[in-house]
Parts: structure tokens; sequence; C-alpha cells
């Protein structure tokens, strides 16, 4: 499996070889973009609340990649319930469990910490990183697993005459809804408005009656959740998932939030989309050695411009 997520092109058939590569590497570096997204929400969100990197937070993406394995090969349910019904399930399943596993994470590992001096909780954080790793490691093995080939589905859409393997817009299409939805929520939504209060100050939400104990614990819930789903299509994606590559996609969504702004939800999806596009054309048009170079390079020179990112960084009302 490559690194970051970069995969062949597609054969199509169009009139212009050239834009047929093009938007090819495009719709891929969408599909890489969309998971990077996913994962660097779950970053922006906690750094918005607690203004702190949860490190761990790459690991439980990796947890939801094997959850989705385990579930899948286990409980049969494409064979049960059809394809479309039966990952729908083990969405809701890997989320809800990788959710739980976000809660327990911050009520073992920074709750405690909540009053102590920042560098407690990061280092904290990097020890939940480590424990989570390695008990994954004993659980599963550290060879690479590998998802069954015969759930998948190998059939390829046509999109304005660009013929698209339907995985790729599944991916697409389930993970900018899930941005959307969670953006529509932050704004929109009671509950929202008071994760927006805690991140602009937690002290003057207490006194408006807002529970920030169960705001954090509630963002701890949506974040792994959304991570989990990420580890999930990777699975689906590429095939085969490894205990180690939450650091390569949590570094790389980690990147995503800070090329969007830090703490700013649409920074996020802006940043894991553009560095995903970036990957690909990158790989494709100079050279697969040289596209994480690449994609930092851009993150340089666009810090040097923006250095709070291209929407600004964003730990308050516009969270």
């Amino acid at each position: 499996m490559p690194a970051s997520g970069i995969s062949p092109i597609s054969p199509i058939h169009s009139a212009s070889p050239l834009v047929e590569e093009f938007l090819q590497q495009l719709t891929n570096g969408l599909a890489v973009g969309g998971i990077y997204a996913l994962i660097a929400l779950g970053y922006t969100m906690v750094y918005g609340v607690l203004k702190l990197i949860n490190f761990a937070h790459g690991d439980l993406f990796t947890y939801g990649a094997y959850l989705g394995l385990t579930l899948l090969t286990s409980l049969a349910l494409t064979d049960r319930l059809g394809f479309a019904l039966g990952v729908l399930v083990l969405v809701l399943m890997v989320m809800g469990l990788v959710a739980v596993l976000g809660a327990i994470l911050e009520r073992a590992a920074y709750r405690p910490l909540r009053e102590s001096p920042r560098l407690s909780a990061v280092v904290s954080a990097l020890g939940a990183s480590i424990f989570l790793q390695n008990t994954l490691m004993l659980i599963y093995g550290a060879r690479f697993q590998v998802y069954p080939d015969d759930i998948l589905p190998t059939a390829t859409l046509n999109v304005l005459g660009l013929y698209v393997p339907l995985m790729r817009v599944l991916i697409v299409l389930a993970s900018v809804g899930m941005m959307v939805a969670l953006y529509l929520f932050i704004q929109k939504t009671r509950i929202g408005a008071a994760i927006r209060a805690a991140a602009i100050d937690q002290g003057a939400a207490r006194l408006m009656g807002i529970d920030v104990n169960r705001v954090i614990l509630l963002v701890f819930l949506l974040g792994p959740a959304l991570g989990g789903v990420a580890g999930l299509m990777v699975g689906l994606y590429y095939g085969q998932v490894n205990f180690t590559m939450g650091w390569v996609y949590g570094m790389k969504a980690f990147t995503a939030a800070i090329l969007g702004g830090i703490g700013n939800i649409p920074g996020a999806m802006v940043g894991g989309l553009l560095l995903g596009v970036i990957e690909a054309l990158g790989a494709a048009y100079v050279s697969i050695a040289w596209k994480d170079a690449i994609a930092f390079v851009v993150l340089i020179l666009i810090l040097i411009v923006r250095p709070t990112g291209l929407l600004g960084e964003r730990v308050a009302d516009k969270i």
C-alpha cells in the first residue's frame, strides 16, 4: 500500500489523454483528500476547544480500519444485507466503537491533566499514541492485514464522459457529506453553539450553564468517529492496512489542519482536499518519490504568505 494513499491511474475513455489523466488524478486526489480532511477534523475540533494537539488521533483512525476489517469478516454484513446496506451498517458500527475509544481516551489520558501545564497533556497524548499502536500490534500482529477483495465493487461510473471507479466516487461523496453535516451541526444546533461557546471561553460557558465536560466529551466522540470512518475508507479503498499507518495519515491530516487554519472546521476540509490533490498531481506529473516533499513545499509557501493558514486560525466564534 502506498504510504500516503496514491493509487494508480484507472483506464478511461475520452477524447484527450492529457485531460483524462488530469481528471483521473484530480478525482483520486479528492478521494485521498477527503480521507485526510475527515481525520483533520478531529485534530482541529480538539484544538479549538482544548488548545491541545491530540497525537493519538491517528491511532484511533487506524483502529477504525482494523475494527472495520474484523466486523466485515466476522459478521459477513455485505453477504447478509447486500453491499450498500452492509457497508452502511458497518460504517455506523465503526463510528460507534471508535467514538467510545475516543471517550475512554479523553477520560483516562486528558481529563485528569486538564488543569496541569500544557506540556503534561502533550506527553500524555504521545504516551497514549504509543500505547494504542502497540496494543493493536499485539492483537493483530505486525503484518499487513488484507480486506476481502470479493466484497468491493469493481464497477466504474461514467461521470461526464470520465470513467471513475465506483469506490472512489463513494469515498468522495461520503467524506464531503459527513464534513458538511458536521459543519451544519456545529453552526446550526444548540449543541454546536455550546461547542463554539466552550471554544471561546470555558469559564464564561460554565457561567451560562453549559456543561463543559460534556462538550469536551462530545468533541472526543465526534472527532474519533469521523477518523474511524476514514480508516474504514482506507481499508475499503486500498484493500490492506497496517498498524503503523496512523502515524503517516495522522501527520498528513495534521498538515492539512495547519494548511487550512488550525481550529477552523472549514479550513480542515479545504486543507485536506487541497493536500490530497497536490499529492496526486505531484505523483503523476513530477515523481511519486517526491510527492510528500512537494506537498510540504506547498505548505511552507502558503504559510509564508498566510501564517495562520488559508482560512485563518480559528479557536473561537468561527470554529
